[in-house]
């Protein structure tokens, strides 16, 4: 049986993530980066998949945390003789002086463990069972002093502990302890080459690694604008982000597992630790509005590196340094809790969506508002040329069907919701083009006229009398909530009173209580996934910008309560038993809170707390 997806935490150093479940176990961990073969998928296949456990003599409970302004998890372990704390995380060594651009911080490929007995005494002991290559690569571990090497071709896996006594059998390396208050054991699992670090020779040497983390992650989350009351959720989500991040290339993945289901049981089972452009953008997004305009940059950086067209061939999704792999299917993995098939790869690269070019132009736009249209050169030089092009390619694909936000495989269609963001492409495009020098008022007049019969068009080709709402296709009758981002991004006016009752269509069909589904209609898939996380928070969104400010709030507080234990979010929820589902966490989820944490605080700061839209403009008045 698996553990529930809500049970995991993250811990990782921008290069790549390790999840970890509540009982202690690591049970998925990528390395040397997000997107590499998993050595630990116990996530995936209780049996096939390795897995770095511990356990306890006479366990009676646990609880845990991250330290404060830290991805640095801290689980409590309570037994019957005593009561020990077991500190988790990837070492990041950030340079001195930070550089202009490219990693803020160094990683280690390793992951330390230090465990300190606080109260009484405690034993046990942590089982290490490397499965190389999604559990493809046989490995056997060899014994040498101080440490086990595990080896599978290419791929290597030391582990160090101390003061333990480790032992190797088969293709497992074991580690018994027994502390009494005021010790301290270390586990380090360090991966890659031999080379002259990769030994952690004392606990000084774990103890300094923690420092300089700490100091890492607490230096990064104080540079975070939001001061508002849902700090700790925001910061949280940020810190997640950043995790999802890939320093070397500035890269972005959407999540950082591959092939949890988002129905159970169903197929529904894809990869998610690659670059989307509108993910990305929407990441972009999210840091800029809380400061962190660094990271903003390098993911320009990013698409620098890897797109060098200047927005002529800017595609859906990319590698996070590489191409793309092909969609392939693990079918000698039983997948979680049994629902298969287990996907590594993407095959949507393939597909086309063309809101892309609004969600790009809507980040660099927000981008160069944060900088006051001072970018550093190498974003600044060919803004023209890139504006050019990427409004080049959304005029040209007006009017083609698309396979829209939520990648259907039952064929392209009309989407309101990409028609909406070419909008938002050739809107935000004009309002760049007046700050800065290179683009004549011609094409800025050209793309402002396109724009305005584009949303014309959807006005008209998007509503639903007999819905009366707008649907997610021209023509179509079935509801899609992702036209409530349309309104959050200014392509329907969200008091209008067609986009109060598209919400409230959107309610009343889509809506589980507080959550909400992204369609109810045939998509090709088999079983019924559960509700979209960020869905939900696009409903804040929405019912804050409208001036409903106090339902928006109850919303807002009711959803950050739906995060599991340490704030974290999956990709939905089962509105019937309040689990998570789909690959966690979930960047776009933690995108959508944030965003709507934003709204929530300006939209208060504009009509203050009121109960609808009536009262909430006598108080702008």
């Amino acid at each position: 049986m698996s553990k529930p997806i809500s049970d995991y935490a993250l811990v990782g150093d921008t290069h790549s993530c390790a999840l970890i479940a509540r009982d202690g176990s690591v049970d998925w961990l990528c390395w040397p980066r997000h997107d590499s073969p998993a050595l630990f998928l116990k996530l995936l296949d209780d049996e096939k998949g390795g897995a770095c456990t511990v356990a306890f003599a006479g366990l009676e409970e646990t609880a845990r945390r991250y330290l404060p302004e830290t991805n640095i998890l801290e689980t409590i372990f309570t037994t019957g003789t005593g009561r020990a704390r077991l500190t988790d995380l990837m070492p990041v060594d950030p340079p001195s002086p930070e550089p202009e651009e490219g990693p803020d911080g160094e990683g280690e490929s390793r992951l330390i463990r230090l465990l300190t007995c606080d109260e009484g005494t405690v034993e046990g002991r942590f089982v290490v069972r490397p499965t190389f290559d999604y559990a493809r690569r046989p490995c056997t571990p060899v014994a040498e002093a101080g440490s086990v090497l595990f080896e599978a071709g290419d791929w290597r896996l030391r582990v160090n502990a101390h003061p333990a006594t480790l032992v190797a059998d088969d293709d497992v390396a074991e580690v018994r302890f027994r502390l009494t208050a005021g010790e301290t054991a270390y586990l380090v699992l360090t991966h890659g080459e031999d080379r002259e670090d990769a030994c952690i020779e004392d606990l000084e040497g774990a103890r300094r690694r923690l420092a300089t983390t700490i100091e890492y992650w607490r230096r990064w989350s104080g540079r975070c604008t939001y001061r508002g009351p849902y700090r700790e959720a925001v910061l949280r989500s940020a810190l997640c982000l950043k995790l999802l991040t890939y320093s070397p290339s500035g890269g972005i993945v959407a999540a950082a597992t591959a092939g949890l289901p988002e129905a159970v049981p169903g197929d529904r089972n894809y990869d998610y630790r690659f670059t989307w452009m509108r993910d990305a953008a929407f990441t972009v997004t999210a840091f800029v509005m809380l400061g962190y305009v660094r990271e903003a940059s390098e993911f320009l950086r990013f698409l620098r590196e890897q797109d060098g067209t200047f927005g002529r061939e800017t595609r859906l999704m990319y590698g996070i340094c590489e191409g793309m792999p092909r969609e392939e299917v693990l079918d000698h993995l039983s997948g979680w809790n049994g629902v298969g098939p287990v996907v590594i790869g993407n095959a949507a690269e393939g597909q086309d969506q063309h809101d892309i070019y609004g969600e790009l132009i809507r980040a660099l736009c927000i981008f160069l508002e944060a900088v006051d249209y001072d970018p550093p050169e190498k974003v600044n030089d060919r803004l023209p040329e890139v504006l050019d092009n990427l409004t080049a390619r959304a005029i040209r694909h007006r009017h083609d069907a698309d396979h829209g936000i939520w990648e259907l495989r039952t064929g392209p269609r009309q989407q309101l919701h990409s028609k909406a963001m070419i909008w938002v492409a050739l809107t935000d495009a004009a309002r760049i083009a007046r700050n800065i020098a290179g683009v004549p008022p011609e094409k800025i007049a050209l793309w402002e006229r396109v724009a305005a019969e584009i949303r014309a068009e959807y006005h008209e080709k998007g509503w639903s009398d007999a819905q009366q709402a707008y649907t997610g296709a021209y023509g179509s009758h079935h509801l899609d909530a992702a036209v409530l981002r349309v309104a959050l991004f200014g392509a329907l006016d969200p008091s209008d009173p067609r986009t109060r009752s598209t919400l409230a269509a959107v309610e009343r069909d889509l809506g589980a209580g507080d959550l909400i589904y992204r369609y109810r209609m045939e998509d090709g898939l088999k079983g019924d996934e559960g509700a979209f996380t960020a869905c939900a928070f696009w409903r804040v969104g929405c019912l804050a910008l409208d001036g409903r400010t106090a339902e928006a709030q109850a919303v807002f507080e009711r959803l950050i309560a739906r995060g599991n234990d340490v704030g974290l979010f999956a990709e939905e929820i089962d509105p019937a038993t309040g689990e998570q589902r789909g690959n966690t966490p979930q960047g776009f989820s933690h995108m959508a809170l944030i965003n709507a944490a934003l709204r929530l605080e300006s939209s208060i700061g504009r009509f203050g707390v009121s109960d609808g839209p009536e009262e909430a403009r006598r108080a702008a008045e």
